[in-house]
């Protein structure tokens, strides 16, 4: 990174940690764990298997990690932590079965020269974990005001702050994931707060931002292949099919 691109992540990363730090105190009103409540009450309502929850809210603790001579060449956005990620020993984003597979997705295309643990920071649309992203309705629903405030800062805070952070670091921005993201969807809010955030310094259509399906059951890898064009490079298909999914489902 430059002097000033790693100057503007540190900064970057050391106020998402402060932030993650405030909505947690939010969620915990003296010993009324009222977020963690709702979470383990969606859990059960989606017939989810028992599993120990651990951390409400996640930050991404591999953010730490990153150090001035590491070449950023990709923000990669999932949609929030997971049951893995939430677990205290981890705090970190895609480190489940969908973490293993974009990692072996760039292992295997070597010529992208992207490594997964080095060259990308993850982020996701909102740090408020759930063991599935749907259940995020069911914690929109039962969670009244209080949830939902805070699940709309959440989404602000995070298009708006790695918009930012995309521009200034000069690399791509890939949305894996994109379903949530339509005009109905529980990420409407994201998608709309990132559109306003390049419309302030340039053209929509010259956004280094792409969609693309998530990791998740080999998504990403099925669809690459349904769109794929052997007469062009990987690279050149990636930025194709990305552009192709952003207009259709965010519409620029």
């Amino acid at each position: 990174m430059t002097r000033s691109g790693w100057t503007y992540f540190v900064n970057f990363r050391d106020s998402f940690q402060a932030q993650c730090e405030t909505w947690k105190k939010e969620a915990v009103c003296g010993k009324d764990n009222w977020l963690g409540r709702l979470q383990k009450q969606a859990a059960e309502a989606d017939k989810t298997p028992a599993y120990p929850l651990e951390t409400s809210i996640v930050y991404n603790r591999s953010l730490d990690d990153v150090t001035q001579n590491d070449l950023i060449k990709l923000i990669l956005v999932g949609d929030n932590p997971g049951k893995n990620e939430q677990l205290a020993g981890n705090n970190r984003y895609l480190v489940g079965q969908a973490g293993k597979l974009g990692e072996g997705f760039f292992r295997k295309n070597p010529e992208l020269g992207i490594d997964f643990r080095k060259n990308v920071i993850i982020l996701n649309k909102t740090p408020i974990h759930t063991a599935k992203t749907k259940q995020l309705a069911l914690l929109c629903k039962n969670g009244g005001d209080r949830f939902n405030k805070l699940f709309e800062e959440s989404q602000k805070w995070m298009a708006e702050q790695t918009a930012l952070l995309q521009q200034k670091l000069k690399c791509s921005l890939w949305l894996v994931g994109y379903g949530e993201l339509r005009k109905s969807g529980l990420f409407s809010l994201y998608a709309e707060t990132l559109k306003k955030e390049y419309e302030k310094k340039r053209k929509l259509s010259d956004a280094d931002v792409y969609l693309y399906q998530h990791f998740s059951m080999n998504r990403f890898s099925i669809d690459l292949k349904s769109h794929y064009n052997g007469s062009i490079t990987l690279a050149e298909n990636l930025r194709s099919i990305g552009l192709m999914h952003r207009k259709e489902v965010i519409g620029w």
